[in-house]
């Protein structure tokens, strides 16, 4: 596939996850919630299958492994923000470093 189309949809699966996070994180009603978890949900399989698809070998670098653990972190945060276990103004600087040192991680490859 084209390298420029995969880093287009990779970059709108990233808005949509934000959109959602940010949705999600806001006071909103229980069905505007259910549509951002959905949303939520379909933009993290597009980001991590998006970027699989741009990985190429030999995978010998160490940067999309440290990319995969936000990922992870990032899929973790409404369960984060219902049970409270973070504030959720700290929930949203942590997510927004998160995705600035992804998108740093991702460009510079630096391990």
């Amino acid at each position: 596939m084209d390298p420029f189309l995969l880093k287009t949809l990779h970059v709108a699966g990233v808005i949509a996850l934000f959109t959602s996070l940010g949705v999600l994180l806001a006071e909103c009603s229980p069905t505007c919630k259910k549509r951002a978890t959905v949303l939520h949900g379909i933009s993290l399989l597009l980001i991590a299958g998006i970027g699989f698809a741009m990985l190429r070998p030999p995978m010998g670098q160490h940067w999309w492994e440290a990319k995969v653990a936000i990922w992870f972190y990032l899929g973790a945060v409404p369960v984060l923000a219902k049970h409270t276990a973070i504030p959720r103004p700290l929930l949203l600087v942590l997510s927004l470093l998160a995705g600035a040192t992804a998108a740093y991680l991702g460009m510079a490859k630096p391990f």
